[in-house]
């Protein structure tokens, strides 16, 4: 099922036009370095330094966990190298494929801001952006559809961790990690 959807994808909708566009995408995620500006972003705005500090726990989690456990665990071989026919539109990958990075610090991030904004319209810039990212691994090429799946839900959960942490600390706590 993994390889007929990412060769349809290959095959309905990727264009010219477009693949500059998604890998564009696409290399937003790489190393989370979307996300970890935004992190220092929030960390340096008092009104938003907890939901800083929680994205911040969060990317930690996930990169700890997924990048340096689960992917050596599982150690998935990248789709373009075992699907016959499929074209990576980025260079090879350099880790394993299950899950994804780029999916699960999107989805980290995106469900902090979800969580823990005032206004709950500040998080869909952060949960386009994180869907975008995700469907564009398909669309490039270097990962499984159940790697992207693992990696929302991966995400999902390191940021409930970060917002769960956060949200535990007294507030003078907080406040003196903030200074």
């Amino acid at each position: 099922m993994d390889s007929a959807i990412l060769l349809w994808i290959q095959e309905t909708l990727r264009a010219p036009i477009l693949n500059p566009v998604m890998i564009f995408i696409t290399h937003l995620g790489d190393h989370g370095a979307v996300w970890l500006a935004l992190t220092v972003l929030l960390l340096a705005l008092p009104r938003t330094r907890k939901m800083g500090i929680a994205c911040f726990l969060s990317l930690l989690l996930m990169g700890t966990t997924c990048d340096l456990i689960l992917k050596n665990v599982v150690a998935r071989i990248r789709p373009y190298e075992v699907i016959e026919g499929l074209e990576c539109l980025v260079g090879p990958q350099v880790d394993y494929s299950f899950p994804s990075g780029h999916t699960a610090s999107s989805f980290a991030c995106a469900y902090v801001i979800l969580r823990m904004a005032t206004k709950k319209a500040a998080a869909v810039p952060a949960l386009v952006l994180a869907a975008l990212i995700a469907f564009s691994r398909l669309y490039v090429g270097v990962h499984y559809p159940t790697d992207v799946l693992a990696g929302m839900v991966w995400g999902v959960l390191c940021g409930i961790a970060g917002c769960r942490i956060v949200l535990s600390l007294p507030e003078n706590r907080l406040r003196s990690l903030s200074h």
